[in-house]
């Protein structure tokens, strides 16, 4: 059985159900029963119309979770009268599922697993498991972020921003449990960018893509993170490489510039260069610059510090980064790289033990960890 088919269908039959008069609430319920059905059924007798089975179970079960609530009986009554002939509607629904899950009134962590649920398709139980948080906690979650959405109307126009931040924060949970989240976050991005046709949802996709594609060589046999200078570019996917540019570059021919496009081009620079001492960090800088015009952002500030660390030198670098709040998020392990390069190194190894304190994941602590130890043991010798 094509889970992805079947996980692709999700959002379509949930608009059917909700252009019919369910609640989305319980329309989502219903989904998600009927997809349980459908895994036990399909194997064995695949339907002929995937969308219109899944339409005619899911709505079954609509109509039984509103009989057990009496208060809801007269209104499934209604519904049920006024049900169309036809079961399958002709409206794609898919783009306004995306704008509801990602409502600026949800938190992200709830907007994550509301898109992962009623756009991806996912379990509550693959959801839970992909964040490392107990099942009920996901289901509580998921339930208090339908209540919050319950009173948004489904034809209300949506914010794209808001839906492509959501996307990347799926994206960079990568992998969990037994649900890849790098990968599910592509395929709904490339779903959305399908269906959108704007240039930023592309430019999210080509930057995915590219991050994506030097995934088997970002860590080691042992789990260890191997920085980008050191990995086996022979182990990219350049399959990956060639499909974010050729997204990349058509979204940039429409010339209308945004964030995910210009941090595509930089990941597209470093897939460009055969190896480490070959990439084009003029460019890179020249495209932090227009980062910086678009966002403003001090994090942004501190990575393109690094990159004038790589083209005029590591002074230039330090030079940069001296403007910045030392307080920022891997502020001491930009500082600490710069600063090695200088030939600090005892400062470069006092910087990188303060980086793997903050670090807030363990493979990141580890590598930091190390970088200090080794500089320590070289000023000992």
């Amino acid at each position: 059985m094509n889970e992805s088919l079947l996980r692709e269908l999700v959002p379509a039959v949930i608009g059917v159900l909700v252009r019919r008069g369910a609640d989305f609430a319980t329309a989502e319920d219903a989904v998600q029963e009927a997809l349980i059905e459908a895994v036990g059924a399909w194997p064995d007798d695949p339907p002929r119309e995937p969308k219109a089975w899944l339409v005619t179970v899911a709505w079954r079960k609509f109509l039984d979770l509103a009989r057990a609530d009496a208060a809801r009986r007269r209104r499934e009554e209604r519904i049920d009268e006024q049900r169309p002939a036809e079961p399958v509607a002709a409206t794609d629904d898919t783009l306004q599922l995306y704008f509801l899950c990602a409502h600026p009134s949800l938190t992200p962590a709830s907007a994550v697993a509301l898109t992962l649920r009623a756009v991806g398709g996912l379990t509550t139980r693959q959801i839970a498991e992909a964040y490392l948080v107990p099942e009920a906690t996901m289901a509580q979650r998921i339930s208090r972020a339908k209540r919050t959405v319950a009173t948004v109307r489904f034809d209300q126009p949506g914010d794209l921003a808001t839906v492509l931040r959501v996307l990347y924060l799926v994206f960079n949970e990568g992998y969990s449990g037994d649900v890849d989240l790098a990968a599910e976050a592509i395929r709904l991005t490339r779903q959305l960018a399908t269906r959108t046709m704007h240039e930023e949802a592309a430019g999210l996709l080509a930057l995915m893509l590219l991050h994506h594609a030097r995934r088997p060589a970002r860590t080691g046999t042992d789990g260890r993170l191997i920085p980008l200078a050191e990995q086996d570019r022979g182990r990219w996917d350049t399959r990956l490489i060639a499909e974010g540019v050729d997204v990349l570059q058509a979204a940039l021919a429409r010339d209308r510039l945004g964030e995910y496009q210009v941090q595509a081009a930089i990941a597209a620079l470093h897939a460009d260069a055969a190896t480490a001492a070959e990439t084009d960090w003029v460019q890179i800088v020249e495209w932090y610059d227009e980062l910086v015009a678009l966002t403003d952002s001090p994090i942004v500030r501190l990575n393109r510090a690094v990159a004038v660390g790589e083209a005029d030198g590591p002074q230039a670098g330090l030079a940069a980064l001296a403007d910045l709040d030392e307080a920022l998020p891997r502020y001491p392990a930009a500082a600490a790289y710069l600063h090695e390069r200088a030939g600090n190194a005892a400062t470069a190894a006092r910087l990188y033990a303060a980086a793997a304190r903050a670090a807030t994941n363990v493979p990141e602590r580890d590598h930091l960890t190390r970088q200090a130890a080794r500089l320590n043991t070289q000023l000992r010798g």
